[in-house]
């Protein structure tokens, strides 16, 4: 039996792909969270609508990092590093249906 976090990984890789799937994409799971299974690096745990995407899920989120309601995204960025957007998923499926 695996254990209780790489069960609750599963959970919301499989969360990622249903998700995307209901959203009227293209969504598979790496086997074994292993994205040699399909054809990527090992860190990609899914492909959604071409993007590869590594899932992380956490306790808790640190609520800077959280987007108010107010907002769409919040940028982050350390310092003298690459700046990343951090959104909600279903506003993501939403803006990448545009491309």
């Amino acid at each position: 039996m695996s254990s209780p976090s790489k069960a609750k990984g599963n959970r919301f890789e499989r969360l990622v792909v249903n998700t995307a799937k209901e959203a009227g994409f293209t969504a598979q799971r790496a086997y074994a969270s292993d994205g040699r299974s399909l054809g990527e690096a090992p860190d990609v745990d899914c492909l959604v609508g071409g993007f590869k995407i590594q899932c992380k899920t956490r306790k808790h989120i640190a609520n800077w990092i959280k987007v108010p309601d107010s907002c769409d995204a919040t940028a982050v960025k350390e310092n003298r590093g690459d700046t990343f957007i951090v959104m909600r998923y279903d506003d993501w499926l939403e803006l990448i249906k545009l491309i």
